[in-house]
């Protein structure tokens, strides 16, 4: 089941950016976050680093963890944002999980927070993944 919202907000003038900063998509995961928040998810972490990767938001659900990547594109010309979640980061977030965790007993919710747009105007779409 895919959940879709459009918002837009008015922002200032976008801060110089280089494509390898991690601010320029940080407004993506602020709104990412603030969607899931409003739709009864509770923030555990935020940015956890684990030997395996990085989870963008660790939340939790109806008592189950959930962990979820933030992909934001401004246009599709390279691909949409669920495209660019490929087999390998998959793997990489759900032993990160079982790190962030320490067991493998308990059931894990995977989440993409596809943000497409500009800070202008955007779209969030919600993708399980497994």
């Amino acid at each position: 089941m895919r959940a879709t919202t459009t918002t837009s907000r008015a922002s200032g003038p976008t801060p110089n950016a280089c494509p390898c900063d991690p601010v320029k998509g940080r407004w993506a995961e602020d709104a990412a976050l603030e969607y899931l928040l409003v739709r009864g998810f509770t923030l555990v972490a935020r940015n956890r680093r684990t030997p395996y990767g990085e989870i963008d938001l660790w939340l939790e659900k109806d008592g189950l963890p959930v962990f979820a990547e933030v992909k934001q594109r401004a246009s599709n010309h390279y691909g949409t944002p669920l495209e660019s979640i490929r087999p390998w980061k998959l793997e990489r977030m759900r032993k990160s999980a079982l790190y962030l965790l320490g067991r493998e007993d308990v059931r894990v919710r995977f989440l993409a927070v596809l943000v497409s747009g500009t800070r202008a105007a955007w779209r969030i779409e919600l993708v399980p993944l497994e």
